[in-house]
């Protein structure tokens, strides 16, 4: 193996918990999870040269990756909301909590799995805890009209799950 090739797997090696968590929030499907999953990982390969290091490698990373998942959602064809709840949730990882806190986590991602791809990079950047300045960069607006978004998506979020006749 080349340098250039150790250097891409050692660093998606040490930031391959963004990949799974883009993938987990924007497909409900194992089986489409490791396909977009392979995507990304591709897709960060052929861009790996435009890696300038003028950002952490995550950073870049998270830009790549949610552009190709939401691109890779839009090819995807819609599942009629008739259909049962995929059983993603007995291959995902497993969190050492209790039962319920795994219902809870269940519910969340169905509800995260109902909003537009802009609202689930939102999400899903404020859940990884990047600060409201890098949030505004990813998603190239200000970060007042990230605090605006994301308020309106907490409180979407809050009716989808109430519509889910569940409640926290």
């Amino acid at each position: 193996m080349d340098t250039k090739e150790t250097q891409f797997l050692q660093l998606i090696g040490e930031n391959k918990g963004i990949l799974y968590k883009i993938c987990k929030i924007y497909e409900d499907d194992p089986d489409d999870r490791d396909d977009l999953l392979q995507e990304m990982v591709l897709q960060l390969w052929r861009a790996f040269d435009t890696f300038r290091g003028d950002s952490k490698f995550s950073s870049w990373m998270y830009r790549v990756a949610l552009n190709t998942a939401i691109v890779f959602f839009k090819r995807q064809k819609r599942r009629p909301d008739d259909q049962p709840l995929p059983a993603q949730f007995d291959h995902a990882d497993d969190l050492p909590d209790a039962e319920e806190h795994q219902e809870k986590l269940a519910v969340f991602y169905k509800a995260v799995q109902k909003l537009g791809k802009v609202e689930k990079a939102l999400i899903y950047l404020y859940m990884e805890d990047q600060p409201y300045d890098e949030i505004a960069a990813h998603l190239g607006i200000t970060q007042l009209n990230v605090r605006v978004r994301l308020n309106r998506v907490k409180n979407k979020l809050k009716e989808i799950i109430k519509e889910m006749n569940y409640e926290y």
